[in-house]
This record gives C-alpha cells, structure tokens and sequence, in this order.
C-alpha cells in the first residue's frame, strides 16, 4: 500500500519543523559542526526499502535540518549571501507550491508577465533602452556563460552550428569570479584565451594594461571580443571602473558584460549607486537578488541591452513545445534552460511588498554595517585592515593570528562562521555585511565573539610573522 501522499498534513509537519528550527536558530547561530566521517554516526540519512515510521522520519528529518549550516543567522558571516527576508521566502514558497515552469506562456501564464515586469524595472534602473530584455538564469556563474555565449555569436554567428575556428581572446581581471575559466572552457574559447588583467591597490582592473593586452593580441593576429568587468569581487567587493572600460569596449568592438553578482544591487541605491557609473553602457549585467536582498537562492537576473541577442543565441524551434503564443511571452526562446524553475516570484513579492524604496534602504543598511565594521577595526590597534571605503566586505586580520587557521577554528569550535580571502599575496579575514537583518549590535558580537575566543585558545591558534 502506497504511502499516505497528504499535503495538508505535510505542510502541518513543515511549520512544526520551521518553529523549532527559527528557535534554535536564535539559540545556537552556528550549528554543531559535524566532521563529514561522522555523519554516519550523527544523523540516520539512509533510504530504506520500506517505509519509515512516521514519529522516526520526523526524528530524522528533524535531526538533518538542526545540523545544517544556518546560513541566515546573525553569525554567519561565511558565504556572498545572508539573512532571509520574510516575503521572498512567501514568494519562493508559493513558486514551490505553483510549480511552474518558466519555458511558455501556456504553463506559466501570469507568471512570464511578473518575470517581464523585473526584467523592465531592472533595465530602466541601469538606463538600457526600451529594446533590453532579459532572464532569470540558475545563478551568477549561468548568467555570465550566457553573455559570454552571447559575445561570442554576435562576434561571429557562425561559431553556434559550425565551432570556432578563430582565435578568440577574453578579457576580465585578475580577481574577478572563477565562473570566466569555466565558461571559457564550456564554450569552446578555452581557459588559455582568456587575459587575467592586473588591477591597481583597490582592486580595480588596470584599464591602461586592459587596452594593451587588447592591441598586443591584436597584433598578434587574434580577435578580441568580450570583456568582463565586475561591480563587487568576490573578496574585495571592488567595483572596476565601467565607464573607462566602455570606452574601450566601444573603441575595439567588444561586449562588456558587467558581473554585478555581488555588489551589482547597488541600482536600487541613490546613494551608492555611482559605484556603477557607465553601466548603461555596458552590452549585459547580471545581479543576484539572493546575495544582497536576502531572497532565498537562487535568484539570478541577466539583462542585455539588445533582446535579440538572447534570443538569437538560445532559441531552439520545438513544435511539441511552444504550440501556444507569441515568442516574447515564451521564455524558453530566450533562456539556456527550459524546464526552468519560477525564480521571480521571490523577488516580486519582496519587491512588490517594500517597494524599490525598501530595497534601498537594503542596500544602504548593508553599507552602513561595513562602514561600522572598518570603524571598528580602524579604531582598534590590535585590527589591520586591508579592504577599501564603499564596500561590503571588511577584510582584516587580528593580531598575529594566522586568517586560515583562525577562521577553521571559529567553525571547528561553532563559534562563527566566517572565510577568509587573498590578494596581492595577502591573506585575511574577509567579513561581508550583506544580512539587512543585522544590526551594529550584530557586529559588536562578531568582534567579541572572536577576541575571546582568541584569547582563550591563544595555543591552538597558529601564528604569523
């Protein structure tokens, strides 16, 4: 006899489980950490033959979410992610219950139109013109294999039914996202074509050595034809100088996508939304709603100026698919998946329920607790602080505390969970302050937090010179 399938019931067992979960999660902020060989031993994760007793699955399944990593408590401080907005996780709990997918008009109905409605807001935001468009990809790395894929076949339109057989070369900085080698591999640019270009001490790329990479590889008889600038690197949160670098963009022929994962979120910001001048003039932009506005993962929007390059490079005739209305209403033409998840609903209900207001206000918060943050380290001569003025990450060191280590051991002890970073040969502790649900009362803790925890396993802890 199959197993009762009661949906009512279920999600009476979903709030039970949510309130013990939001309990413990303001009592133990870091969950036990559990070594992966011990999982075994610690939690029951096997998948029977017969159906488990309904009091030991809910053990189970109890046990499992308690030892999960909270990555939207006050003391996480680990991943370019944090916090958890109460209507983007209503938004994302009726996308679950929906379950559409995102491919036509047919199966989606409304929903293509609230995924158009972002993707115009978003667009006007950065000043793209009426002809923009654009999708709600997987996440961040989906978002620039895509305008990459883009870049590539308005280069030459060929290379999508026949391959490459130019030298292609791209073009991002050094520090930018680790995604550029991958999605040059998956391609067919290959990881050797891509040009890492030095940035200066804050972590911009150098648009002077940018333009002479462009000229020598031109010289040398190959194709420039896309670059890379991103708004928020993965540790510095530096922002390149997109305006210098469009010009170069425009003066050779090239896409500029503008890798805006991290930090691209400040459009929604007045106050810091300099930190992408130029980006109108940018060929594509990506953000993550999922980094900086605490809607759940993933929540990924791609925008291009041009809506027919998407469609040029992604559309595919499938007569057994799109039988009803015109293309601008199915997706699927225009996207890399089809069975596509609805990964707008999140974000409209948030945005529909604070307002664009609101999110600047997010935004703005956010900064505001880094800005504590480097106060914090600033002021205090046992703090060196390595990161930069407008940004959301703080990157320090404590003392002669080595960063690894020190960070490993916070995890190991559920103290804090924390990373660490590089650049220019340095290592660090980077914080992110990207949980609006935070406080300064928040960032007080983090730094008491690990003073006494330095303190008190001053032995355990390795050293730097």
């Amino acid at each position: 006899m199959l197993k009762t399938n009661n949906i009512r019931e279920d999600l009476g067992l979903f709030n039970q489980i949510v309130d013990i979960f939001l309990q413990d999660e303001i009592a133990h902020p870091v969950s036990q950490n559990i070594k992966p060989e011990d999982l075994p031993k610690k939690l029951d994760l096997s998948l029977p033959e017969s159906p488990t007793l309904d009091e030991d699955f809910k053990i189970s399944l109890k046990k499992l979410i308690l030892s999960t990593p909270k990555s939207s408590s006050r003391l996480f401080f680990n991943q370019l992610f944090g916090g958890r907005h109460s209507k983007g996780v209503l938004g994302d709990l009726l996308a679950v219950m929906l379950n559409n997918s995102m491919a036509t008009y047919k199966i989606a109905g409304p929903q293509v139109a609230v995924e158009k409605e972002i993707i115009k807001k978003v667009c006007e935001k950065i000043g793209y013109s009426k002809n923009a468009g654009g999708t709600f990809p997987t996440g961040g790395s989906m978002s620039n294999f895509m305008s990459m894929i883009i870049a590539r076949d308005k280069k030459n339109n060929q290379i999508k039914d026949k391959g490459f057989k130019d030298n292609f070369t791209a073009y991002t900085s050094k520090i930018s996202h680790y995604s550029v080698a991958k999605n040059a591999s998956f391609c067919g640019l290959g990881k050797e074509n891509v040009r890492y270009i030095p940035t200066n001490d804050l972590g911009q790329m150098d648009v002077k050595i940018l333009e002479n990479q462009i000229n020598e590889d031109l010289n040398n008889g190959l194709i420039p034809f896309y670059i890379n600038a991103t708004s928020g690197t993965t540790v510095l949160c530096a922002f390149d100088n997109i305006d210098e670098i469009s010009k170069l963009a425009k003066k050779y022929d090239l896409w500029l996508h503008v890798d805006g994962a991290f930090g691209g979120s400040v459009l929604f910001s007045d106050k810091y939304k300099h930190l992408i001048k130029g980006v109108e003039n940018s060929d594509s932009f990506c953000f993550n709603a999922h980094k900086t506005l605490g809607v759940p993962l993933s929540t990924s929007i791609l925008v291009v100026k041009n809506s027919d390059k998407l469609q040029q490079t992604f559309s595919n005739k499938a007569s057994y698919l799109y039988q009803t209305h015109d293309d601008e209403y199915n997706l699927g033409y225009s996207s890399f998946e089809c069975g596509r998840r609805n990964n707008a609903l999140k974000l409209w209900v948030l945005w529909k329920s604070v307002g664009s207001i609101g999110l600047e206000q997010m935004i703005d918060h956010e900064f505001a607790l880094a800005q504590y943050a480097r106060d914090y380290v600033k002021n205090n001569g046992n703090y060196k602080l390595y990161s930069a003025h407008d940004s959301m990450s703080v990157c320090f060191n404590y003392k002669n505390y080595d960063p690894q280590d020190l960070c490993k051991k916070l995890y190991e002890y559920n103290k804090l969970m924390v990373g660490y970073g590089n650049f220019k040969n340095i290592s660090f502790v980077r914080l992110v302050t990207i949980n609006s649900q935070n406080s300064n009362k928040e960032i007080d803790s983090f730094f008491k937090i690990l003073e006494q925890f330095c303190e008190e396993h001053d032995d355990k802890i390795k050293k730097i010179n």
